[in-house]
């Protein structure tokens, strides 16, 4: 197991961002860069032993000081949608950034925690943490916020994200990681052939705009339901209501477990290549978002990125929790301590 470090090009302000290239007794290699800790390439073996990049990204700073579709962010303050851009919290209201039609996605576009340079630090030779002070009104949110974010791989071929926060005030920290992934490769095209599994028996269907009802909806029977295999492309242009305000698949999943346990949430699965990635998380969502609003783009060796060509298991809090009380609270507390891991698990079928 062994850490190194480069150099990934320089950022507006003149400062150099670098890559960390995380490597395990099997050869699978993780690169994060600690602007935004972003996750530039993930390099998983398939079933014959090659090792492919399976995520979407770009080749230095630059393209992530754009990045229209957060390919790899760290999200924070607050991944997902916010309603109307704002929330009351103890009887205070505070107003977002508008950028995503009248609501708040993903906190801020320009100024979010996946457009930030870190501090950084090198663990027991295969952990390496980023770390970040986010001051009281930053991107519309309370509290003097210091968070970080480690990724680490086990020799068991598992990508283990861990975050933490402490704010001074009460405050919303709902951070993910917004990987997108091809498990054929990311330069291979669609990931539409791939096979799902939620271990999710309901969802929080949205209104025009995403924003959730505050209801929760069976799955069973719809094109939402994937509790068995099914391949992603079978139902995601059928005629549905939620899959029309989605484009396709971009909803959030209640996980079957309680609120704050560890547990399974998803297995994706490529026959093609034989790679099997299975999700761990102790978070009560996971939005499964097929790609279908990425935008014709260049990406990492000129490759060309295009809508569907991968897709995003994010662990999250639900969206818009804040202002649905029905829902797990993605609320910290002044002194409190946050702290979740998720766990994306790489294998062979």
């Amino acid at each position: 197991m062994s850490v190194s470090v480069s150099e990934f090009g320089s950022l507006k302000d003149g400062s150099k961002a670098s890559l960390y290239t995380i490597t395990n007794k099997n050869g699978m290699k993780a690169e994060i860069t600690d602007f935004g800790a972003n996750l530039v390439r993930l390099f998983v073996p398939d079933r014959n032993g090659k090792l492919d990049d399976i995520v979407l990204g770009f080749d230095d700073a630059e393209g992530y000081s754009v990045n229209p579709s957060y390919f790899g962010s760290t999200i924070g303050r607050n991944a997902n949608r916010i309603g109307n851009a704002a929330f009351k919290l103890n009887g205070v209201e505070y107003k977002l950034e508008v950028n995503d039609n009248q609501n708040n996605l993903h906190s801020s576009f320009d100024n979010g925690f996946n457009k930030r340079l870190f501090n950084t630090e090198i663990g027991s030779g295969e952990k390496v943490t980023f770390s970040l002070f986010s001051k009281d009104g930053d991107q519309g949110f309370p509290g003097n916020l210091e968070m970080s974010v480690t990724y680490g791989l086990t020799d068991d071929n598992e990508l283990v994200i861990s975050y933490t926060g402490k704010s001074d005030k009460d405050t919303v920290f709902n951070p993910t990681n917004h990987s997108y992934f091809n498990l054929s490769g990311h330069a291979s095209g669609s990931a539409m052939h791939c096979k799902l599994l939620l271990d999710c028996k309901e969802l929080t269907p949205v209104v025009e705009g995403s924003i959730p009802t505050g209801e929760f909806m069976n799955i069973e029977g719809t094109p939402f339901d994937f509790t068995q295999f099914r391949v992603i492309e079978d139902r995601i242009d059928d005629k549905d209501e939620l899959l029309e305000i989605g484009l396709g698949y971009d909803i959030n999943y209640v996980i079957d477990k309680k609120e704050r346990e560890y547990g399974r949430a998803a297995i994706l699965m490529d026959e093609r290549s034989g790679r099997s990635m299975t999700v761990y998380t102790d978070l009560p969502g996971v939005q499964f978002y097929a790609g279908n609003c990425i935008k014709t783009q260049k990406g990492k060796g000129g490759v060309t990125y295009k809508k569907r060509n991968a897709v995003c298991l994010e662990t999250q809090f639900y969206p818009d929790a804040v202002n649905h009380p029905e829902f797990p609270q993605p609320i910290l507390r002044a002194g409190e301590e946050f702290k979740s891991t998720t766990v994306y698990k790489f294998g062979v079928c």
